[in-house]
């Protein structure tokens, strides 16, 4: 993933909200890179050593061409939704890309791929689970990908890190006397339930959250338990 993306989508515009780099750690993104955005991805995993392989795949986002990783959750664990096998692991990151959605999805299938990602049927257990969440406010409707991801509202190994990295992220802007829609970032995020429903989710799905620490290097930002 060394070389960057040259199709027409990484130059696009449409739906591309802000230009300039807000790097929180790391070397960040280059003062002239095309327009950005804020893009969500999920993480989850239920075979192998699934702590060190989401950290992997994570600092392995970090280093996609024109992407910086902003911040990531603590690490989830919680029974199989719509899947089998062991429990699974999941986090959520947030990154600033100029790599469009398609682009984006790519370069985790490869990630997927490279840590022995299989398909055997449909709903399979899974060395490695990369997800689209969303991508700068686009909406879209394709065989190949659904913007916003059509069932991420109704699942809590997404909802609860995700609301987690949000209020990391706003928090350290509101330290520093900004917002992130006054840094370029509007939208930012994609919504999710209120507190009742994000507990009632949880406790049906049997979600907790670990003290596991997976991001270990200064090139990505993590939020403790």
């Amino acid at each position: 993933m060394s070389v960057p993306f040259t199709s027409s989508e990484a130059r696009e515009s449409t739906n591309r909200p802000g230009s300039g780099p807000v790097c929180f750690s790391g070397s960040g993104l280059a003062a002239s890179l095309a327009p950005s955005c804020m893009a969500w991805v999920a993480l989850g995993a239920n075979l192998g050593d699934a702590s060190r392989v989401l950290g992997q795949a994570a600092h392995a986002v970090a280093a996609l061409p024109w992407t910086q990783c902003l911040a990531g959750s603590s690490l989830y664990r919680t029974r199989p939704v719509d899947s089998s096998g062991p429990d699974y692991t999941n986090a959520v990151i947030a990154v600033q890309t100029a790599l469009g959605p398609l682009e984006l999805l790519h370069a985790l299938q490869a990630i997927e791929l490279a840590h022995g990602r299989e398909r055997p049927y449909r709903n399979a257990p899974r060395t490695l689970d990369l997800d689209v969440i969303w991508h700068g406010g686009l909406v879209r409707d394709s065989i190949e990908l659904t913007l916003p991801h059509p069932r991420y509202l109704q699942r809590a190994f997404v909802i609860e890190p995700l609301a987690e990295v949000v209020e990391v992220l706003a928090g350290r802007f509101a330290a520093s006397g900004k917002t992130l829609a006054g840094a370029g970032f509007a939208p930012w995020a994609p919504e999710w339930p209120d507190f009742t429903v994000r507990q009632a989710l949880a406790e049906a799905q049997g979600i907790e959250k670990t003290a596991e620490i997976w991001l270990e290097t200064a090139s990505i930002s993590h939020s403790q338990p």
